[in-house]
């Protein structure tokens, strides 16, 4: 399989900076905060704090779908959290213990609510404004199950695939093969679903679309690892059919570029404060004012 030499695990694992590969400065074994850092507060009582990940897009979709559907309570401001500590940051820690995007802050009511982890956001803006979410019992448990498969799937597809075939110092043919496996046998999941349903819950466009697009959507158009070619995506054509046809939706597409910071300036909006900036304040748009 390889010529390096068999790992021995020690008795007792200790953390290495050095080992820690790409992201060893921001990784680290413990939790909490490493700085002292207040969160910003924006206008609305809908408060995001997130960057452009897969993660991160079902959030800015999910608010922008219901913006769409005529619910003014889903106005929001977007923060912008780098990932690379300001995750760590007091403020932010306060509304994820878990340090991670996207991260919700609900001050429509008379005490605040925070809401973390991408899906129990999802879910929590579902139930909040009575959208996106099936009511019959069959179609709504449907609904979660694609919902939570999402959640406990796409770890195997970031971290073990994508760390392994993108990020990690050194290719181990072992891990990516292993990977590469479970992610393809995941896209046939989806294939076979969606050769039966126009959408996951078998009903309407749902949080369950909303949860699984950024994904596995962007894993069959090239955009996550660059490991199209390598795992065939061309192939799984009911899950291409269905990225394709929620692509086209005007949230989603306002959605996906709020909180990006890479790619084509026209195509990221740092930080979304009104539903005009998506007119104003795109990137290129601001460069224009500057210069």
């Amino acid at each position: 399989m390889t010529d390096a030499p068999a790992y021995e695990p020690p008795k007792v694992w200790t953390w290495n900076e050095e080992n820690g590969g790409r992201f060893a400065n921001i990784n680290r074994p413990i939790a909490g905060p490493t700085h002292e850092k207040e969160l910003p507060v924006g206008k609305h009582p809908l408060q995001l704090y997130s960057l452009a990940t897969p993660n991160g897009q079902k959030a800015t979709i999910m608010l922008e779908e219901l913006l769409a559907l005529g619910h003014s309570g889903a106005e929001y401001d977007a923060w912008l959290i780098k990932i690379d500590g300001d995750q760590f940051g007091s403020g932010f820690v306060a509304v994820n213990p878990n340090s991670k995007i996207p991260a919700l802050m609900d001050r429509s009511g008379p005490e605040p609510i925070r809401v973390f982890e991408s899906g129990s956001i999802l879910l929590y803006l579902a139930e909040k404004f009575g959208a996106l979410v099936p009511t019959d019992r069959k179609t709504r448990t449907e609904c979660l199950n694609w919902l939570f498969w999402q959640m406990g799937s796409a770890p195997y597809l970031g971290g073990g695939f994508g760390h392994f075939y993108a990020y990690a110092p050194t290719k181990i043919e072992y891990a990516i093969n292993r990977f590469a496996m479970e992610v393809k046998r995941q896209l046939d999941v989806l294939d076979r679903r969606l050769a039966e349903v126009e959408y996951l819950s078998g009903g309407d466009y749902s949080i369950a679309d909303i949860a699984v697009w950024p994904w596995y959507g962007g894993l069959v158009k090239g955009l996550l690892y660059g490991g199209g070619e390598f795992l065939s995506v061309q192939d799984y054509k009911n899950v291409q059919r269905w990225t394709d046809q929620i692509a086209k939706r005007p949230a989603v597409k306002r959605g996906r570029i709020v909180n990006r910071i890479s790619g084509d300036p026209a195509n990221q909006l740092h930080e979304r404060h009104d539903a005009s900036d998506f007119e104003t304040r795109t990137q290129d748009k601001i460069g224009q004012v500057a210069s």
